[in-house]
């Protein structure tokens, strides 16, 4: 039988094999999923909108791009950059009264993002 410092001991040493780009890989992935669903976008709950929470997870995503960048390398880097600016541009297209252009969210890490 397993005790709880045991199975800690185990959850340890398999987050200490994974390597830090995937690990923040696997977060913005997270962030993203979320980002989207709170947008509207997603499949199975396409009449979903909370745009406070899309913002915030948006802000964390652009925060976590942008401070880990150097890290993960244009490779790993570039796709996420990606997927953040559909995101902002999303939220800029369902906003009823739109932030102006490098005050939507995140983009006081990216700088401006335009259509």
């Amino acid at each position: 039988m397993s005790t709880p410092d045991h199975i800690a001991a185990e959850a340890s040493r398999d987050i200490a094999d994974v390597p830090a780009v995937e690990v923040i890989s696997t977060a913005a992935v997270h962030l993203m999923s979320a980002a989207a669903v709170h947008l509207g976008l997603a499949e199975d709950l396409p009449e979903h909108r909370d745009l406070d929470e899309a913002r915030s997870l948006i802000e964390a995503l652009a925060g976590l791009i942008t401070a880990a960048a150097p890290s993960l390398g244009t490779h790993h880097a570039g796709p996420l950059r990606d997927g953040l600016k559909t995101l902002q541009l999303a939220f800029r297209e369902a906003s009823t009264i739109p932030d102006a252009v490098g005050e939507g969210p995140g983009e006081k890490y990216t700088g401006p993002v335009y259509s």
